[in-house]
């Protein structure tokens, strides 16, 4: 009962002293500044194209997300298998999975993407006997999205495969032995254990990688996608300002990285754990 009491009011004290951080001098000073910084920006700034741009704008966001989403959650899924690939082999196939992650991290991803949109992408469009006998594909390939998210996701799951290879390495050995030791199968102990408990290890750096694959989605605007990155060069080359669409763009990239972190820390502190 005296520790129950002890940790409640030692609780209570971590609370105030956040509270209480809030209002130390350096940070009220520092909270001033931006506010008057938003302000003067508000004040002494053109804005009124907005209206005129906001529904571009609001279509060029979501094929951010869109991009973002997909290319994550497909490289994410390559991923899995790249890191265990290089944890369990056989060997030749765990080789394959390091040269993949080697290669891809090892080289610009816009140099990537180009490769894929003008090498691959005009190698195929200018076939025409591919151009006959698979025209629905070919309707895909003329476009440039394609390429975008097949650059990003191919980026996402080599970055990711080199995470998680150290996550399933991270995961102690001695529950998977005492998995093994109840009967539990392979297969079984890899879903209920293995790769719960890598997952868990390798969240706080899927976050940050996820942030880095937010910020990598305006290098699709170079092969012709429209992305929120997109629109803003378009405001810009349309009404000669050069800050407003900048800084109006760093907001809305600002907000969506306080959502992404927020949702990942959130995911992060619902699993339960023992370290």
């Amino acid at each position: 009962m005296m520790s129950d009491t002890t940790t409640v009011q030692s609780t209570a004290v971590v609370d105030v002293a956040k509270r209480v951080n809030w209002f130390m001098p350096h940070r009220v000073i520092m909270m001033l500044v931006a506010a008057g910084l938003v302000i003067l920006a508000a004040t002494t700034m053109r804005w009124d194209w907005i209206p005129q741009y906001q529904n571009q704008l609001l279509v060029g966001i979501g094929r951010t997300l869109a991009l973002l989403f997909s290319s994550a959650i497909v490289g994410m899924l390559f991923a899995i298998p790249l890191g265990l690939a290089q944890v369990t082999g056989p060997r030749p196939l765990g080789w394959l999975a390091a040269g993949f992650c080697g290669i891809i991290r090892g080289t610009p991803l816009l140099l990537q993407l180009w490769l894929l949109y003008y090498g691959l992408g005009s190698i195929l469009a200018a076939n025409p006997d591919f151009r006959k006998e698979y025209p629905e594909i070919f309707y895909y390939i003329r476009q440039a999205w394609p390429y975008g998210f097949l650059a990003l996701m191919l980026s996402f799951a080599a970055y990711e495969g080199e995470v998680m290879r150290g996550a399933f390495k991270g995961v102690p050995r001695g529950e998977l032995e005492a998995a093994k030791s109840y009967g539990m199968g392979r297969w079984t102990m890899f879903r209920r254990i293995w790769l719960p408990r890598a997952l868990h290890r390798a969240l706080p750096t899927l976050t940050g990688d996820t942030v880095l694959q937010l910020k990598s989605t305006p290098l699709v605007a170079t092969i012709t996608v429209v992305d929120a990155y997109g629109v803003i060069s378009k405001v810009r080359q349309a009404t000669y300002l050069t800050y407003e669409p900048l800084l109006l763009l760093a907001l809305i990239y600002m907000i969506l990285t306080g959502i992404m972190v927020v949702a990942f820390r959130y995911f992060e502190n619902m699993v339960p754990s023992k370290r």
